[in-house]
Formats: structure tokens, sequence, C-alpha cells
């Protein structure tokens, strides 16, 4: 601080000299007295009736005075604030100090006088706090010896009285202790807590009423500047941030303005022989309201602190406990851990609500208008640089955005939670001023579009108008504050668009992923299921993925394809999943938490051990899947998470389509084969033969009907309506003026998560709703309960079941049949012997069959007809056209509901 109080000695030279003027005052005649002094003399007749008395009195008072000054070596000065292991050392030697000087007042004490007292001075260990005082506290009146002690104010005239309790009180507003009016027994000094909270006084007991009631009205200024003083100090911390920096420095302006009144009051009772206790209490009534604004501000923020409290009970170390581990789980340095500290947006919002209380006081809001003026200006400064530069620049952790470091977007290959996008910059909430509060998301977006533009290097010189002082608000009263967010957030957006759309064809992109993964114009695909056929019907362990990825390489450069003219056909990769689609969609769904809604999918990472015993022997078919190498900053729109769900597209069209393949070599085999073409003498084969025919048409109308409403009824209109919302913004549909934002980058991520979202959800991918069914034809077994995707997977497995076993029936029918086992077989191994037994046998496998099927189906209509009655009108399309493979069949057992 640049202006410090007066020191002792000086004040108790300036009492001496008011003491020989009040001596010589008394001992002047009546009869060559002014009339303004027998005005005075009227006033105080006790003084004139004791002249000799009280010039022995003053004599008295000088004598001790300049003993005071010849022996004290310590001036009295502002209490240090040092943290407690510093407080600790202080103790120690304010405690040395004052044993010696109390020693030092014993008779014969070192040879020393009896009543003379030497009070020390130490240097106090180094604080943090620029402005700290570094001189010990000085000793406390109640420690002097009683011969430097003052004449009790019972003795003393009215007007010494008032005399010297204003002289007192000038002492004592700045902090320190008077002759007459000095600390209580509680506080301690030494202590933070206490000084923070302020010194409380007392009167020596003998004051006249009158003027002990004036005194303590004033003494609450006196509380509120030491309060004041020791929390500019505390504050002024490196570790409780630039807001309460700048806070401190508006705070110590006005304390200097404190500590010039106190030196003008000072001067007026040095000079003014008429300056009265009274006049004393009205030139400080405007300062006594502004020390106790100040006072209230400070008091909050150490609530918010938890500086003021006692010391923590158990549930506060538990609840601190939890604090740490929260900081564990997100990252943070363990060292850098300790209690909460109330800075940045918490100090702001503390000073916000202040002034808003005390609207209506013209004084308080004028102060805490600046105060929240100045306090805001190194917040705005980060503000600033965040919205039009997106650096976050909070060495103390006090902004709205914190950033998480250790989150690099290199790890965005591996990322299957899109933590880059959603936590490499979030909004601490409990710090956001009240003044961001309706635009924090804005401020989040605009830096993180800005960040995302700069590593890019699409833009070199970022919001470079905006860069300059004279063109961005620097506090929250400035009118152009809101505006200034809504333009730095149309300026980012923009330019992020741009980036994605224009400079990085984010439009080209998807169309490439459409074609590889969900089977768009997949001339290519078909050809390279036909050239990897005998690779892809091993077990999927065995699959070779070099030899896959090769085929594919062939396949794509084919001259006339589609792909051969995609210019990212080179990201396309082979990859082999360790775990079916059924177990796969389970686990991300129930297990993960995959939203149907456009959700996130969770902390899903990719199953690799967790195998089902079901599906350990899955076939290569059932283990395709397609993976996508997508460069950033494409990679924030098709993230991990977004290309999950293509992959949970592209393995269950694949499986519709591998299993039409499968139904249609049946077909062909029934077509070709003699075994099937011969017309049995066996009036039971034939008709054997019509029910095995009619199952396959069957399943290849249910395969069929649902693969074409996967990709004509779901996937291509959502498509079209995605791509429709994606060309307005590709062709400038973004305005910037005025702030205004017609797209935003996040809505398009939105829609394109929507997009694949409802596809997913439409296709019986992802409604984890459980419906209770009957699994079996007896109405008397329990009740199961199934997901859709479950009842829909249960169809397709009997219908895989009965496709791969075509073989099998053949061979089985040749011996069934009594024309062919006579005429001999067609298998090359050799003929086969007529078993009359074969037929039953092929019968109750057919009756199985169809019964499952039958049954399965009858439960996915039923579950389809209940969810679009009651969440999803477009399966009712999907229950007509599955409706016509459940014709044809009489008898078959009916699925209920329990």
């Amino acid at each position: 601080m640049s202006s410090h109080p007066p020191s002792r000695a000086s004040v108790a030279e300036r009492r001496t000299s008011a003491s020989v003027r009040a001596k010589a005052a008394a001992a002047r005649p009546t009869a060559t007295s002014t009339p303004d002094q027998e005005n005075r003399d009227s006033r105080t007749s006790s003084r004139k009736t004791s002249t000799s008395h009280e010039s022995r009195l003053n004599e008295t008072r000088t004598e001790t005075h300049h003993r005071l000054t010849r022996n004290t070596t310590i001036t009295r000065t502002r209490t240090p604030l040092q943290p407690t292991e510093e407080t600790r050392r202080s103790k120690d030697a304010e405690r040395v100090a004052r044993e010696g000087s109390l020693a030092s007042t014993g008779n014969g004490g070192n040879g020393r006088k009896e009543g003379t007292w030497t009070p020390q001075a130490s240097l106090m260990p180094h604080t943090s706090a620029p402005l700290a005082s570094r001189v010990s506290v000085p000793p406390m009146a109640s420690d002097a010896p009683p011969s430097v002690q003052p004449q009790p104010l019972g003795e003393l005239s009215l007007e010494a009285q008032e005399a010297a309790i204003i002289e007192d009180l000038l002492f004592v507003f700045m902090g320190f202790e008077g002759q007459y009016v000095r600390y209580t027994d509680a506080y301690q000094p030494l202590e933070e807590k206490s000084r923070l909270a302020g010194p409380q006084f007392r009167i020596l007991p003998g004051l006249d009423p009158s003027l002990r009631d004036l005194t303590t009205s004033m003494l609450r200024m006196a509380t509120h500047y030491a309060a004041v003083e020791a929390f500019v100090e505390v504050q002024s911390r490196e570790e409780f941030g630039a807001v309460n920096h700048a806070l401190c420095a508006a705070m110590r302006k006005l304390l200097k303005d404190y500590l010039i009144l106190m030196a003008q009051l000072e001067n007026q009772m040095l000079t003014n022989n008429s300056f009265t206790l009274h006049q004393l209490n009205l030139h400080t009534k405007p300062t006594s309201h502004m020390m106790f604004q100040l006072y209230s501000v400070a008091h909050e923020i150490l609530k918010e602190n938890s500086m003021l409290e006692e010391d923590e009970d158990d549930l506060e170390k538990s609840d601190d406990f939890e604090n740490i581990l929260e900081q564990l789980r997100e990252g943070n340095d363990p060292g850098s851990m300790g209690p909460k500290i109330c800075k940045g947006g918490s100090v702001l919002r503390l000073v916000t609500k202040r002034l808003a209380t005390m609207s209506g006081d013209p004084a308080a809001r004028t102060l805490l208008t600046t105060l929240l003026r100045e306090a805001s200006r190194p917040y705005m400064a980060m503000l600033n640089e965040w919205l039009h530069h997106g650096n976050v620049r909070d060495p103390h952790s006090e902004f709205l955005i914190k950033e998480q470091k250790s989150i690099r977007r290199e790890g965005l290959e591996q990322d299957y939670t899109d933590e880059y996008w959603e936590k490499r910059y979030t909004i601490r909430n409990d710090v956001v001023p009240p003044q961001l509060e309706s635009v924090k998301d804005k401020v989040l977006l605009a830096g993180k579009y800005l960040n995302v533009v700069r590593e890019c290097g699409g833009v070199k010189n970022i919001a470079k108008d905006m860069d300059k002082d004279s063109n961005v608000p620097h506090s929250f009263d400035d009118p152009r504050f809101l505006e200034n967010v809504s333009s730095a957030y149309a300026f980012a957006n923009s330019s992020l668009l741009k980036l994605l759309l224009t400079t990085h064809a984010l439009p080209a992109r998807l169309r490439s992923l459409k074609h590889y993964f969900f089977l768009d114009r997949s001339d290519f695909f078909s050809y390279f299921l036909e050239l990897s056929n005998s690779e892809l019907k091993k077990p999927a362990k065995s699959v070779n993925v070099g030899k896959l990825q090769s085929l594919l390489d062939i396949v794509l450069r084919q001259p006339g394809s589609v792909a051969a003219e995609d210019p990212f056909k080179e990201d396309i990769k082979v990859v082999m999943n360790e775990i079916g689609l059924t177990g796969w969609l389970m686990q991300v769904v129930n297990v993960k938490g995959l939203d149907a809604d456009g959700g996130s999918v969770g902390s899903y990472t990719p199953a690799a051990a967790s195998v089902t015993g079901d599906e350990k022997d899955i076939i290569g078919f059932e283990a395709l899947t397609l993976d996508y190498a997508v460069p950033f900053p494409l990679s924030l729109v098709v993230s991990r998470v977004t290309l999950t769900r293509y992959q949970l597209l592209f393995r269950y069209l694949l499986s519709l389509r591998h299993l039409e393949t499968l139904l249609v070599t049946s077909w062909t085999d029934h077509a070709k084969l003699r075994t099937w073409r011969h017309k049995s003498s066996d009036r039971r084969i034939e008709e054997w033969k019509r029910r095995a025919w009619t199952l396959r048409s069957r399943m290849l109308c249910f395969v069929q009907q649902l693969l074409y409403f996967c990709t004509s009824e779901v996937i291509e209109p959502n498509w079209v309506a995605f791509m429709t919302r994606l060309k307005e913004a590709e062709e400038g549909e973004v305005s910037t003026e005025a702030g205004k934002v017609k797209r935003t980058v996040d809505e398009l991520m939105q829609d394109h998560v929507d997009f694949l979202a409802t596809c997913l959800k439409e296709c019986m991918l992802t409604n984890s709703k459980l419906l209770r069914v009957r699994m079996l034809l007896s109405t008397t077994q329990p009740v199961r309960s199934l997901t859709l995707q479950q009842i829909n997977s249960k169809v397709m497995a009997t219908c895989t079941m009965f496709a791969n076993y075509t073989a099998s029936l053949t061979r089985n029918l040749t011996s069934a049949d009594p024309d062919l086992a006579a005429k001999g077989s067609s298998d090359p191994k050799g003929s086969v012997s007529y078993d009359p037994a074969k037929l039953d046998k092929l019968i109750d496998i057919l009756q199985k069959y169809e019964d499952n099927f039958t049954r399965h189906l009858k439960i996915l209509l039923d579950a389809l007809n209940y969810l679009a009655a009651t969440e999803t009108v477009v399966f009712l399309g999907l229950c007509a056209r599955l409706s016509t493979a459940n014709e044809g069949i009489a008898g078959a057992g009916v699925a209920t509901y329990g």
C-alpha cells in the first residue's frame, strides 16, 4: 500500500504539543479571553475550577509520552497475514519479544529502571501476498506495565475525555489500540481467522455516557477497516486468482482514500481547537458506510471460502474427501488439491448479488459497481481470449471454461465416448458469473469451434478485427458485452462450417460412407462376397484378414463400379469382430447404454473377451465388418461413436443379404437337383416337398421384405432428409449478421446422430424395451421378456438353420424316396439304400422348422403392432409386408402374451 499510517512516536509528539497548548490555555487570564474562548470556557466550567490540577495531569501525561517516545523501538503497523506455518513462527517470535518486555519491568531487572518498557519488532517470513506487511504484530496494550498506563477516564474533565477519545479514535480507525479504546480479550491478532473477522474494541470505564454511546457507534468503522485490510492481504495471495487480485487492488485504492481522510481528520484535531467528537462522527459517516459495504463483500467471500468457520467436523471432512475423489477421477494433479477457494466467477457472482441487494442505495450501488467493474477486468480478458482465439489462459482455474489437456485429438481413432468433443472443454457450472449464465453455451461453443479451426490451420488471423482493445468490452457493464459474445460465436461457427463442408468435403465423405456401410449401389460388394465366399465360410478366428483386404482393394478398383470413382476408397478397411451381431447389440444396448434417441454409446469399448458360449464359433460372414479412417476435423462429425452406429447397420444389412443368398442357393438346389425335381410315386414325399418349398418361399419373402423395408423405407428417406439439411448449410444458409446464426455445427452433428439413431431404431436394432412373450406353444410355459431385436434375431436364426440344412435334407430325401433309392442316388460317394423311417424323420424335422418360424414370426408381428401403436408408426408398414410371409400355413401354433 502506498500510504502508511502515522507512527506512534509522531502521534505521541502531537499529544505532547496538544497538552502544552491545553496547559497554556488553562493558565491564560479570563480578562484577556476572546468571545470564542469564553464560549468554550462556558462549555467546560469544570476545567476553570481545577486549572492547577489539570496542569499537573498534563505535565504527567507529557512526561509519559516522552518516555514512550524514547523507549519504544517499534511503530504500530498493520497486522500481517501469513499461512499457518508462518503464523506459528510469528507467534513464537512475538511470545519471546513479549516475555522480554514484561521481564524488563521487574525491580532491578538487568539493571533497568522500574517502569521501562522495551518491546521488540521482528521480521515476518515472506508470504505470497505481494503487499503484505513484513513486520510483527505490535504488543497488546494489556501487556504494558502499570507505570505506562494512562490516567483513568474518571479523573478527567469532560473536555479532556473528549480530546483523549478523539485522539484514540484516530489510532483505532487505522487498526491500532488507543490508550482508552482497546481490543477485547477475545481478539487474537496472531490468528488469521480473528483478523479476518475484525477486532472488537472495548472502552475503559469512566467515560461520559454521551461520549461512550457516540464512540461505540464509530468503532464499527474501525472493525470494518481492520477486517477489510486483513481480507486484502489474504486474498492477494497467488492461489486466489486474478479476479481476487483485481478486487483487492480496487479495495486498496479505497483504503488509501480512507487513510487520506484519517490524515485530514488528524490535521483538524491538531489545528482546530473547536474540533469535537460529534464533528468527527459527521466527517466519517459516508466513509463508515463505504467500509461497511466493503466489509460485507469481504465477509461473503470469506464465508464462501469457509475461512470464518470453526474447525471442520467429520461431515465436512467427508465432503472434502468426496471432492478429492472426484478431482482424481477427472485426472487432476493430487498435489494441487486443497480446500475449495472462492475465486473467479464465484467472486463476481457474490459481488453481483450484493449489488442487486443494495440497488436502492445510490452510494452503495456506485461503490459496488466500481468493484464489479474492476474485478471483472481480468475475467473479461480471459473471456475475450477464449472467444476470439480459442485459448484458455487460466493459471488459477477461475474461468468458466475448463480445459483437460490430457485429452488430445490423436486419441480420436480409439475414442468410443466422444471424449475429445465432449470433455476436452467443459463448463464449470459452479463458477459461472450471472452475466454469462444465459450465454454460457455460446461461450463454450465459440471457443471450441475456434480451437478446431486453429488446429487445422484453416484461419490464419482469427478475429483479427476483434483483437484490438478498442473493439472488445473490458467489463460486464459495457453495452457491447452480449453483442461481443454473439458475434464471436457466429464468426467461429461460420468458420468451422466452411472448414468442414468446403475444405474437407464432408458431404462427399458421408456419401462414401453410405456406399460402403449401407450397401448403396453395392455391385462391388456383391462381387467381393462372391470372391471371398470360401474364406468367409471359415470360423471367424481362422479367416485371413489380409486376404480379404486384398480382395476388397481389387474390387474397389474394378472399372465401372461406383467405388472406382470414390476418392476415399483408400480409407475403407476390413475388420473381423469376435462377437456376433446379436451379442454385440445386447452388450451395447443393455449394458453400455446406446441411447436409441440419439445419445452416445456411454463408455462403450469393442467387445473382445466377453464372448458368450453361443457365439464362440461364428463364421466369417457373421464376424465381417468394415472400418473407415476419418481425418480430423471430420472425425468430430464422424466420430468413433457414430462409426459404431454405421457398423451396426452394416452388419445387420450384411446378415440379411447373406441370409437371402443362402435361401436363394436353397431355391437353386431345389430347382436343379434331381432329388427335388423327381416326382415320386409316394404321395407323402410330394406333400413334404411342397411344404419345404412353401417354407423356403415364406422365409425368402420375410428376408426380402425386411431388407427392402430397412433400405428403402428407413435408411433412404432419412438419408434424403439429412442431406437436405446438410445442403442448406452448404449453400450458405449461415448468417453472421448481428450475431444471428441460422445453422450451427452442433446442429449439423446432432442431425447426423439423429439420422443414425432413427435408422437403428426403425431397423429394430436399438429398441431395448422388454416385451413379455411366451416362446412355446404350451400356454403353461413361463413368460419370458425379450427385446424386439431378440425376437427378430430368432426368426432370422430359424431361417439360417433351415437354409444351411438344405444339403442334409437332400441326402435324407434320397434315402426316403423308394424310386431314387432303387435307381441310385446322385451322391458321388455311392448309392443310398432305401430307408422308410427317414420320411417320418423328415416330416418331424420340417414340422419343427415350420412351427418355430410361424411362432417367432407371429410374436414379431404382434410386437411390431404393439410398438406401432405406442411408439413408432413406421412399423405398421413393416407389419403389412411381413404378414405375407405368414400366409398359406394352417394349423400353426399361435404364441400369446402373458
